[in-house]
């Protein structure tokens, strides 16, 4: 005889144990140390360009968004330090809304260069929200301008003029003025992730 099984993780007979057991696990992986909460987010008319390219521009969003971390943490203007960071994709909004954006729990410190110390951040403060939103922004504009160049992007709708095999199109969204409505970065301490992983 097969029990049977709603394999739900919040069912308690189900799959409810072996939720707790992988909370558990990753409560022991936490270091003493203070989290943030980052969030990366694409504009309007970025997004609408990953909804109907959703593979490629999800993979650019991860990428861009851990280099972007990676890259001004390293620096010994802000931190100095190789930092560890936990990415979630989210691509709707509280609306329902397509709004993709990756959120990030992320060690308020890293690792030093030469492996042999713990770097801390500030307290309160872990990394310039203008300096990772420039940074992301014009890494990401380059990014989609290369994907488009090599024939990786399909265009539909509203979208079709952003075909034109000279890029010229494709351009005039990277110099777009898209500052206003690119709500790129928010860095916030968080408590320890063990509340946000429940």
């Amino acid at each position: 005889m097969t029990p049977i099984t709603c394999r739900n993780r919040n069912c308690p007979k189900c799959l409810g144990a072996a939720a707790k057991q992988w909370l558990a696990d990753r409560e022991a992986e936490l270091l003493p140390v203070p989290y943030y909460h980052v969030v990366f987010t694409l504009p309007g008319p970025i997004a609408d360009i990953a909804y109907q390219n959703k593979a490629v521009l999800y993979d650019l969003l991860f990428k861009v968004s851990a280099e972007t971390m990676l890259t001004i943490a390293a620096d010994p203007k802000h931190l100095g330090g190789r930092i560890g960071i936990t990415s979630v994709l989210h691509t709707w909004g509280s609306a329902m809304t397509h709004h993709p954006h990756v959120h990030m729990i992320v060690p308020g410190g890293g690792i030093s260069p030469d492996g042999q110390r713990w770097v801390s951040c500030r307290p309160g403060f872990f990394l310039s929200v203008r300096v990772l939103s420039r940074l992301f922004r014009r890494l990401f504009l380059e990014a989609l301008s290369a994907a488009h160049e090599a024939n990786r992007l399909n265009f539909f709708g509203n979208n079709t003029h952003l075909i034109e095999a000279n890029g010229s199109s494709m351009q005039s969204v990277r110099s777009a003025d898209l500052r206003p409505c690119w709500p790129i970065c928010r860095v916030t301490p968080t408590a320890l992730p063990s509340p946000t992983a429940a």
